[in-house]
């Protein structure tokens, strides 16, 4: 930049001057634009699973520690006097064999008391029990079907597979055990391949393992679509979502939990449609986070998720200024909020109680969102603001039985499909993501009745070989009714 030449007259001054002070200004915004930029980058760098939604496996090794409860001064392991917990015995109709032992010679004489023609027990015996799980190996029967000539009309007549005899290569047993090994197991299927030969000597192929699992998820797809039916007419239910790959494009695997029932779906979109898919003709409470995917839902009959503001208001806390003040006493109440809860649950409170207790922490809090709306930073502002505007949804679990003030319930239901995602890196075509969604939908709902899964995987896949009615995954359903399979078939269409 050349030499400054100033004017020699005063109206040339001051229009130099004038000049100046725009390109001060000018100056001065990109300065200030910079610097929040600067600022942004730099809260972006320090956000770590406590104060953003990112998951713990994120953190950098140098993050902070997550908070650790305070000590409760008690020394670890059990306390003096504490009664220890042993194996507890099977009882008698479960013991495959029982195998008594009496002693052959005396501890304290020496005697053979093998040659004692009447034995007299002292007390009852000590009782020991051994489980083993026998060596297993896979049964190949082989049908002949002869073809046989008929005397009449010299013409030949094959035999045909007796019902029940599936016309695949491999049993429903088999046919379970491999959809459970990968849809509940997480085993690649090469992984899945190398266990069938080493536990039960099955010479499979890969194609042979997407086989088993294509047959499996027809299987279900009628018992998982009444599953989606029953999720969308319940009174309280929890969502959430999560990326996923179909192919080489990127998807969303989305959850519905219900007390009873949990139902996933693969979709290519993370807006309103998928969620309306999801949610279908949902009426109850719904529990989710702030996506915007929800906003169609009745405020009134909404929850928001309190464990993802709690770590908003961590953010907020690291702000300086107004707004780092105002994050540190959201935080403070929101530790209050949860307490009470807590106490509430343990203790089965009233809900009255419940509202009562809570009160002066809910009008802090409400009144620190209003002064966080105009605290003169901008993110903390919006988000502020926006939950000023969702006030109603904030508290819907202090008038709503049944309601938990977190979305923790769909969260862990996606913590293994989140694992699966990582080591699979999704599903390669739409069949496959219906196999997904349909075995973890199958997996989710028997786990929370307590029902076995490979029982019940195997005989679903039984009963689709053979033609009869399918066992139901609902709580107190035992088969499935026609009107319930014909629903079933118009849900599961993808």
């Amino acid at each position: 930049m050349g030499k400054l030449e100033l004017p020699q007259k005063i109206p040339e001054c001051h229009a130099l001057i004038g000049a100046l002070f725009g390109r001060i200004e000018k100056l001065e915004a990109l300065v200030e634009k910079q610097a929040n930029r600067i600022g942004d980058l730099e809260r972006r760098l320090g956000l770590n699973s406590r104060n953003s939604s990112k998951p713990p496996s994120s953190d950098q090794p140098d993050a902070p520690p997550r908070p650790e409860k305070e000590p409760t001064g008690r020394k670890p392991g059990g306390p003096n006097g504490h009664e220890g917990h042993q194996r507890a015995l099977l009882p008698p109709e479960k013991v495959d064999r029982i195998e008594p032992l009496w002693p052959k010679r005396c501890e304290h004489c020496a005697r053979d008391l093998t040659t004692i023609p009447i034995r007299v027990e002292v007390g009852e015996p000590i009782r020991h029990q051994v489980t083993e799980i026998p060596l297993a190996r896979a049964t190949v029967v082989e049908y002949q079907m002869h073809s046989q000539h008929c005397p009449d009309c010299c013409l030949a007549t094959t035999a045909e597979l007796p019902a029940g005899v599936p016309t695949s290569s491999f049993g429903p047993c088999l046919q379970a055990v491999v959809s459970v090994l990968s849809g509940v197991y997480r085993l690649s299927k090469r992984s899945l391949k190398s266990a069938l030969s080493d536990l039960f000597g099955v010479d499979i192929s890969l194609g042979g393992i997407i086989a088993c699992e294509q047959r499996t998820s027809a299987a279900l797809a009628a018992p998982v679509a009444e599953v989606r039916e029953y999720v969308q007419q319940q009174a309280v239910l929890n969502a959430d979502e999560t990326s996923w790959r179909e192919g080489r494009k990127k998807a969303w695997l989305w959850v519905a939990v219900t007390t009873y029932a949990t139902a996933f779906m693969i979709h290519a979109r993370r807006g309103t449609q998928a969620a309306g898919k999801l949610l279908g003709t949902f009426a109850g409470i719904l529990g989710s986070d702030r996506w915007c995917a929800y906003a169609g839902h009745k405020l009134r009959k909404r929850q928001l998720c309190w464990a993802h503001l709690r770590r908003h208001f961590e953010d907020f806390a690291e702000y300086k200024g107004p707004a780092g003040t105002i994050g540190g006493a959201l935080v403070l109440f929101t530790k209050d909020l949860f307490r009470h809860w807590h106490q509430a649950r343990d203790e089965t409170w009233s809900l009255a109680k419940l509202r009562k207790t809570i009160a002066p922490a809910r009008h802090s809090i409400e009144e620190l969102l209003r002064r966080g709306s105009v605290c003169g930073e901008r993110k903390v502002e919006g988000t502020c603001k926006e939950l000023v505007k969702y006030s109603e949804a904030l508290w819907t679990f202090t008038r709503v039985a049944g309601v938990e003030p977190t979305n923790n319930a769909a969260e862990r239901a996606l913590r293994h499909a989140v694992i699966m995602r990582k080591t699979s890196f999704g599903t390669r075509s739409q069949e496959g993501s219906r196999f997904i969604e349909r075995i973890l939908t199958t997996v989710a709902t028997l786990r929370q009745q307590d029902r076995n899964i490979v029982a019940y995987v195997q005989e679903t896949c039984e009963r689709a070989i053979e033609g009869k009615r399918l066992r139901s995954l609902l709580p107190n359903a035992k088969i499935m009714t026609t009107d319930a399979l014909a629903a079933a078939d118009r849900l599961s269409t993808p």
